[in-house]
């Protein structure tokens, strides 16, 4: 499986980070990416926030976020990766929203229990010989895994604004070109009103200022891993000026479209990289015994 590209045959792989070949720009995953830090200490940087790893922390990348990894030596992890399309009906808040928790350091029952089936999902994954029974206990041993990290974080909110909020983050990402609160009230056939009182409820942020912020995400991330010109990337979010673009993005970041880049492009762990569908460091490889 291509780590940050799109799963042939096998729908979930794993491997050694120290395994794969060193590939340190950032990469937009089109898959779950689990990483469980096992050696030394290191960064790995999701969505342009950089977590501090040591031994057992555990990050979850879920599809369509930046993965940046640091390349310390002597840091290792395993790393898994699945399509959203092998996994059951989980909570959309904590499966598929971008801002939801990323990064824990799990303790006691709750490290071993990981602990125990990341390794039990890379030794059957090692054996898995591609048929439909191995495809499928692998599915449902990344099921378990997500399930037992979603327990680590705080409960999702539940009841009538939490869904409508679920429907707005879902119009939302159907189509990131609009910006006005009315016009998903009016999609979700409620008030402007209801709408950003359920968004305070659930999120203590406004509907607009959910809007906002998940387009000038959409927005970094066109910029860290595309060669697409700084208007092209806006008029992809919905803005026909460059102008009105760069005072969004200046206004939600505190940066101009191009400084953003030139940031990213001035550090040597992010080289640019052309416009094209990312594929991680190579194809990951099953994990196989090393001798001690």
């Amino acid at each position: 499986m291509v780590l940050l590209g799109p799963s042939p045959t096998t729908a979930v792989d794993a491997a050694r980070l120290s395994d794969l070949p060193a590939h340190r720009a950032p990469q937009r995953a089109q898959d779950h990416v689990v990483i469980l830090a096992s050696t030394g200490q290191g960064t790995h940087t999701l969505d342009f926030v950089t977590h501090a790893c040591r031994p057992g922390t555990l990050l979850w990348g879920r599809p369509g976020q930046v993965h940046q990894f640091g390349g310390q030596a002597g840091f290792d992890a395993t790393v898994l990766a699945f399509p959203p399309s092998i996994l059951p009906p989980l909570p959309v808040q904590l499966v598929a929203d971008p801002f939801a928790p990323a990064c824990w350091q799990p303790a006691g029952e709750d490290e071993e229990a990981i602990v125990a089936e990341i390794a039990q999902i890379a030794v059957d994954r090692a054996r898995s010989d591609d048929s439909h029974l191995s495809r499928t206990l692998l599915a449902h041993q990344v099921a378990v895994l997500l399930m037992r990290i979603i327990a680590l974080a705080p409960p999702p909110h539940s009841g009538p604004a939490a869904n409508l909020i679920e429907l707005l983050r879902t119009e939302i990402e159907r189509d990131l070109t609009h910006r006005r609160v009315e016009d998903y009230a009016e999609t979700l056939r409620c008030s402007v009103r209801t709408l950003t009182r359920a968004s305070l409820a659930v999120t203590g942020r406004s509907a607009k200022q959910l809007i906002d912020e998940r387009i000038a995400l959409e927005a970094k991330r066109l910029l860290a891993t595309s060669d697409l010109p700084v208007a092209e990337v806006g008029r992809r979010l919905g803005f026909d000026e460059p102008t009105n673009f760069g005072r969004f993005f200046g206004r939600e970041t505190g940066q101009a479209p191009g400084a953003f880049r030139a940031g990213l492009l001035r550090s040597p762990a992010a080289p640019r990289i052309p416009h094209q569908r990312s594929s991680l460091p190579g194809r990951l490889t099953p994990l196989a015994p090393r001798s001690a």
